[in-house]
């Protein structure tokens, strides 16, 4: 007995309908109105994108001072060449951040925007560098406990009441005191030279010394790493207060690449 192929009528008619009225029906998508990104779940920064690299500081007889390239790397592309990371928050205080370029904008913004509150309260007390270095240090580590970390390394340089600070937080909330530091590929290269230079000097090294150490390891940097750049800033934070300078240019001799051989 022969039977006949159904017409595609028939599995037109028979496609279940919609779950309920103007919904989807089964196996297909719908569209939910009124929702938002946040109701899509947490959204949280997975991976650095546009970051800079070292920040480098050291102590000097009277002061502190710290030093950045002005390089902001999208991966390996040299994309951002203006970037200043060496940012004063107060007439006391700068801080160095390597890391995520947002994320820095974002802390930088909140930081500033705490510090304006207290102004506009007129609180009888200031912010203080030992005070932003405390601040600092819990916004990090509550970021962390949040699994949402600032995907940075920063460098805190200030004076209050005649002493000077010259601390590091991590993105972890790790946090130190040092007359020498150092972040990113500086805490590699440069800091190896800068405590030798400390060390042969028991008497602290005057400003001078600290300016030429610090461009030297710019210059090595610039030699040496390939996210870095050869602008860069120097901060100088004395007792008269902090001045940022730059950005200036590292004076480079290329004339040994004659005599680099075997990898043509």
């Amino acid at each position: 007995m022969a039977f006949a192929a159904p017409s595609p009528s028939f599995f037109k008619d028979s496609q279940p309908g919609p779950l309920w009225s103007n919904g989807p029906a089964p196996g297909s998508l719908h569209e939910f109105p009124n929702r938002t990104a946040a109701d899509l779940g947490r959204q949280h920064t997975t991976q650095p994108i546009t970051t800079g690299t070292s920040v480098l500081g050291v102590r000097f007889n009277g002061g502190v001072m710290l030093a950045a390239d002005t390089l902001g790397s999208y991966g390996s592309l040299s994309r951002f060449r203006s970037v200043n990371r060496l940012i004063p928050l107060t007439k006391e205080c700068v801080i160095g951040c390597s890391g995520d370029i947002a994320d820095m904008q974002e802390l930088k913004s909140m930081l500033e925007s705490w510090i304006i509150l207290d102004e506009s309260l007129q609180y009888p007390y200031k912010e203080s560098a030992p005070g932003l270095f405390s601040t600092i240090t819990r916004v990090m580590y509550h970021r962390r406990s949040e699994m949402n970390p600032f995907w940075n390394h920063l460098v805190i340089a200030g004076v209050d009441e005649g002493e000077f600070l010259l601390g590091v937080v991590d993105k972890l909330g790790v946090a130190y005191q040092a007359p020498v530091v150092g972040t990113g590929y500086g805490a590699h290269l440069a800091l190896p030279l800068m405590r030798t230079e400390v060390e042969k000097t028991p008497g602290g090294l005057s400003k001078e010394q600290a300016r030429n150490l610090l461009v030297r390891c710019m210059r090595l940097l610039f030699y040496r790493d390939c996210r870095a750049s050869s602008k860069f800033q120097l901060a100088t934070i004395t007792s008269e207060g902090q001045e940022v300078e730059g950005p200036l240019t590292v004076d480079t001799d290329w004339s040994i690449a004659n005599m680099v051989q075997g990898f043509e």
